[in-house]
């Protein structure tokens, strides 16, 4: 029987505490053994070089490996590699030992635990109310996020996908609620569409009928961000070039044709970047159909903030770059001029390089105080860190919000008298 319980939900943006009454039922399943759930079957990925996994003419990261294994070797590395995984150890940056896997919050009757067995991992919410307890577990089948900032994970519930309500924190090193979801709840509900995944995996194969149903193939998706999904598909290019993973021909790959970026223009450049960092947009065509060099307001309408809009510092970076003077200066100045897409990223304050090919130091109103030293720093005065108002997570009586490099370059005043970082 599914007793009506009251939920005290904070609402943040209202300021103001909200009492509703809810069958917990449609949070939390009827009291079971959590090792029921244990034989559910791993999410399954078909392998990349599968041409039935996206479309005929990808060929997956293989194919560019004997090639380009500096490269490849890498781009492994990286944070876009890494920004979905298969669950493991080492691919989970939360901890299963007693001690630090458990989240209270702030309604003492709700909690979760995750627990880690037989090679499978699983969040458990449980709610304990007049002495009944009541729990709902649900297995991590993908990991979203390389862990540098955190991760947030998903479950399949038959052919659909949902969002766990446990997240992990880095700078905090313990376990939250997944940004959105609200302290004291449990809410296993929450879909995901196709949009969200488009910016954390190379492919999946949306089987709803609307942008925002949440079903896919299961045996059809590819995770991570693969080489193709910047580069283009490569069908015609390994074949130009003569090379595949078994057979390499330097005289044939002499004679193959380029891939972007190389050959398009500025825009077409930062259309590749602003398919995730130009903010969530609405889609025009299907999830995963914007190929680069075709131009992305074609697929996704991303809205242009105004001059005096306030831009998120979280997945709007091409938007933040473009108010930059220095962006508008310089024609040939794209995400690359900085980021290297196949290595992992440098520390912040290590592309001040890049500054000084154009910023003589002694202009800057500081370097009288600071002296030559300034120009092995530019970057966290003029692209501070802030927190997101976006990316946020409740924690009791808190929200907390990401911590984000501001991608729009500029004198931020509240820097002028702060002490050179080091």
């Amino acid at each position: 029987m599914c007793a009506k319980v009251n939920l005290t939900l904070r609402i943040a943006r209202a300021g103001a505490l909200l009492l509703i009454s809810v069958p917990f039922c449609s949070l939390l399943a009827a009291p079971q053994e959590i090792s029921e759930h244990f034989d559910k079957p791993a999410a399954i990925v078909s392998g990349s070089n599968d041409t039935s996994v996206v479309r005929h003419d990808f060929v997956g990261d293989a194919a560019c490996q004997s090639c380009h294994e500096d490269k490849f070797k890498t781009f492994l590395e990286t944070r876009h590699h890494r920004t979905s995984q298969l669950p493991s150890e080492t691919s989970i940056a939360g901890k299963f030992s007693p001690g630090g896997n458990r989240m209270k919050t702030f309604n003492p009757e709700v909690s979760f635990r995750m627990d880690a067995k037989n090679g499978h991992f699983y969040q458990t919410a449980t709610l304990t109310k007049s002495g009944h307890t009541t729990v709902r577990s649900e297995q991590f089948d993908i990991v979203v996020g390389s862990g540098k900032k955190g991760q947030t994970y998903l479950y399949w519930k038959d052919a659909r996908l949902f969002e766990l309500p446990v997240s992990y924190w880095t700078d905090l090193k313990r376990w939250v609620n997944s940004p959105g979801y609200v302290d004291g709840s449990a809410d296993f509900e929450r879909p995901v569409i196709p949009r969200c995944v488009e910016c954390h995996a190379t492919y999946f194969q949306a089987r709803g009928p609307s942008p925002a149903d949440n079903a896919f193939n299961r045996s059809n998706f590819v995770l991570g961000i693969s080489c193709e999904r910047c580069h283009g598909p490569g069908s015609s290019h390994v074949q130009q070039r003569g090379a595949t993973p078994s057979r390499p021909n330097a005289e044939d790959r002499s004679a193959g044709k380029t891939m972007a970026p190389i050959g398009l223009t500025r825009e077409e450049q930062l259309d590749i970047c602003a398919q995730c960092h130009g903010g969530v947009g609405d889609e025009i065509a299907p999830a995963f159909s914007f190929v680069p060099g075709k131009r992305l307001s074609e697929y996704i309408k991303l809205g242009r903030p105004t001059p005096d809009e306030r831009v998120d510092v979280h997945g709007n970076q091409v938007a933040l770059l473009e108010k930059s003077r220095c962006f508008q200066s310089s024609p040939a100045m794209t995400c690359s001029v900085c980021h290297d897409p196949h290595a992992p990223e440098r520390p912040a304050a290590s592309y001040s390089d890049r500054c000084i090919t154009c910023h003589q130091p002694p202009k800057c109103g500081l370097y009288a105080t600071l002296g030559p030293q300034i120009a092995t720093n530019c970057v966290d005065c003029h692209m501070p860190v802030q927190a997101s108002r976006s990316l946020v997570f409740d924690d009791a009586d808190n929200r907390i919000g990401a911590s984000v490099r501001n991608h729009w370059i500029r004198v931020y005043p509240e820097n002028r008298t702060v002490p050179h970082a080091q």
